[in-house]
């Protein structure tokens, strides 16, 4: 780890001296050698637990032996939710390929994939053998969804996607009486989480509703709406259906994964994690750093690093270059305001609102986090959060 005489300051910016994580981050605390919160809770809590996937053969054979067991008699062991990026994508190639289970592959439709995401779910599924269900969202709900959440205010803008995606994927196992969901979230790319100041949980149902009844658009038709009662004690103790994050039980390392499935499916690579979604894409990286002033490269950036795949030099080069051309930027406002079917000086306008979060909704905030905190003290969700 870099000494504090590497620790970048101006007045009261900082960069933490071993991460990427800077004061763009409410609350974000440094040692005496710079190091910010998130990189020592790391070292400390999940690097000797984990391993970085080494040494956990003993723990991965006798999961694959449950979820084998409780697929005997039913078409499937298992599910996945494939978005055609690279989490997910290596993910189905380890499950079929390396363990043999039999996956049943859901992608849930918004709307808003770009080519390429559409074209590496079909080059996996084909030579994979797998069945594939495409769900799609009813178009214009989500708009209607999609358009509230601009209108608000909020940095959240991503929770029509995501809320949709784990609620379909849910209901999917419980109506093949699937016990296993394989998620794509893993320490190695992820340990860093986005900061709970920058996104907010997608399944307070208490917050969205208040958000949508007040920008008109509750109810919304047919819209796959969750909770976290329903995902954290419904799903898990009710219905006995285990979320699986797979990827931690291997290493498993970016460059190693893309060049595997380049090799082994034609699988097309693209710029930053996430931008599988033309939405997200949009977001993270033009939307969310204008108008917030947020870089989800950080995190990102961050989690590499912790797990040694990015030098901290590497990720600030990177830094450096803007996360998409403004030329690209032009183009894409443009689409977004066409698949929203505003104008774009109508899209424009929500830049200029005044900036709100949960904070100004109904919400179910402190019960969430202490349900986060007892999660992360147990041991059973191992990542970053704050």
């Amino acid at each position: 780890m870099n000494s504090k005489n590497n620790f970048e300051s101006s007045n009261e910016y900082k960069v933490c001296s071993n991460c990427v994580m800077d004061t763009t981050v409410p609350g974000i605390e440094f040692d005496e050698n710079g190091i910010c919160q998130r990189c020592n809770k790391f070292y400390k809590y999940i690097l000797p637990n984990w391993n970085k996937g080494y040494g956990k053969e003993n723990e991965l054979k006798s999961l694959l032996n449950k979820i084998k067991a409780s697929g005997k008699g039913k078409p499937y062991d298992c599910i996945l939710g494939l978005s055609g990026g690279l989490d997910s994508s290596y993910m189905l190639h380890l499950a079929v390929k390396e363990f043999g289970l039999r996956v049943l592959v859901v992608h849930v439709d918004s709307g808003w994939d770009m080519p390429f995401a559409k074209r590496n779910i079909e080059k996996l599924v084909n030579k994979l053998g797998t069945e594939l269900v495409i769900e799609k969202i009813n178009e214009e709900s989500f708009r209607k969804f999609q358009l509230a959440m601009f209108k608000s205010g909020v940095k959240d803008l991503d929770i029509p996607q995501d809320m949709a995606f784990v609620s379909i994927i849910d209901e999917y196992a419980r109506k093949y009486k699937i016990k296993y969901i394989l998620n794509g979230g893993n320490i190695s790319t992820e340990v860093a989480s986005d900061p709970s100041a920058w996104v907010y949980w997608g399944t307070d149902m208490r917050y969205i509703k208040d958000l949508l009844k007040k920008y008109d658009s509750w109810p919304l038709e047919n819209y796959p709406f969750t909770n976290t009662f329903k995902r954290k004690i419904i799903i898990p103790y009710l219905y006995h259906i285990k979320t699986i994050k797979l990827l931690n039980y291997v290493p498993y390392i970016v460059k190693e994964a893309e060049k595997l499935l380049m090799m082994e499916y034609g699988w097309e690579s693209y710029e930053q994690k996430h931008f599988e979604s033309i939405m997200t894409k949009f977001l993270q990286g033009y939307w969310l750093p204008k108008r917030f002033g947020v870089d989800f490269r950080r995190p990102q950036f961050s989690s590499l690093i912790l797990t040694e795949q990015l030098t901290r030099n590497e990720a600030l080069e990177k830094l450096k270059t803007p996360i998409i051309p403004e030329d690209e930027a032009k183009e894409l406002f443009k689409l977004v305001a066409e698949k929203l079917n505003i104008k774009e000086s109508e899209l424009k306008s929500y830049m200029e609102l005044p900036k709100k979060s949960y904070k100004d909704f109904k919400n179910m905030k402190k019960i969430i986090d202490i349900g986060s905190r007892a999660l992360f003290i147990l041991g059973i969700d191992k990542l970053i959060r704050e």
